[in-house]
Order: C-alpha cells, then structure tokens, then sequence
C-alpha cells in the first residue's frame, strides 16, 4: 500500500488546522487516516510551538516506506525531525545522531537569534529613515537673500 504522510485539514472557515496523519496516497484530502501523528496550528503566531509531531510513529512509518508531503517536510525540517531522519539512513549510531542533532539545534538558534537581530536592524534603520525625511520635510525653506543691484 502507497502511505503518505500529509495534512488533513480540520477547523472552520478562514481559521485552518491541520492533523498530521498517514493515509493511504490514493484517498482524498480529508478522508480515513490509518494513524494519526500529531497537529499543526498555522494561525499561531509563534512559529516554534505551533506543531507537535510524534517523532518516533513518524520516523517508523518513514522506515516503512511512507512519503512525506512538501508542507510537511517543510515542519520536520524546521523541527530537525528531517535531519534526523537523514543520519538514520546513513546509519550512524544513537550516540552520534544526539550529538549531530544537538550540534544542529545550537546553530539553529544562532540563525534565529541572528535572523529577529537582523529584522530589528532593519525596522530601526526603516524608522530612523522615514523620522529623517520627515525632518527634512518639516524644516523651513530658507530664501536666498535677495541682493540690491546698484544700477
């Protein structure tokens, strides 16, 4: 049997959430799941706690030959589920994928980190901007001074 794992939107209108599940490929969006995996909340604004997945049903189905739908690979690259997954296939031991993933959450945060500074500086230089020109706006005009001709 093709197995994905994918999204099944649940919610109401213009306020989606969705379910993580597997389900056979050949079935619609919202049909049967075989299992359900976990959920994600797309409204929330904090994008590190809206989605809970369960990392090890999901890395087993993976081990059983379930595909993985794009927007889904997108949250387990976010959570590190992906990277995970990667040194899996690679066969390295227990050991060495806790090392790797604590390695890549570190750097992870560091590009956060880095990312929201980033976004500050440029909503400071935005504004530090817009107040200049505003100055400059509001400054009077000065005339040249008007000089006498001695005709």
């Amino acid at each position: 049997m093709a197995t994905k794992i994918r999204f099944k939107r649940i919610g109401r209108r213009n306020r989606p959430f969705y379910r993580l599940v597997v389900i056979d490929s050949r079935k619609r969006r919202d049909g049967a799941p075989i299992e359900q995996l976990g959920w994600y909340d797309p409204i929330k604004a904090d994008k590190e706690s809206n989605f809970n997945f369960n990392e090890d049903r999901i890395i087993d189905w993976l081990k059983e030959g379930a595909q993985v739908s794009d927007p889904v690979n997108k949250l387990m690259k976010r959570s590190g589920l992906a990277y995970k997954w990667h040194l899996i296939k690679q066969g390295l031991s227990e050991s060495e994928i806790e090392k790797a993933l604590k390695k890549w959450k570190e750097e992870r945060d560091e590009v956060v980190k880095n990312r929201k500074k980033a976004r500050l500086d440029r909503k400071i230089k935005k504004k530090e901007e817009k107040d200049s020109k505003k100055l400059v706006e509001e400054a009077p005009a000065e005339e040249p001074a008007k000089e006498e001709s001695s005709s």
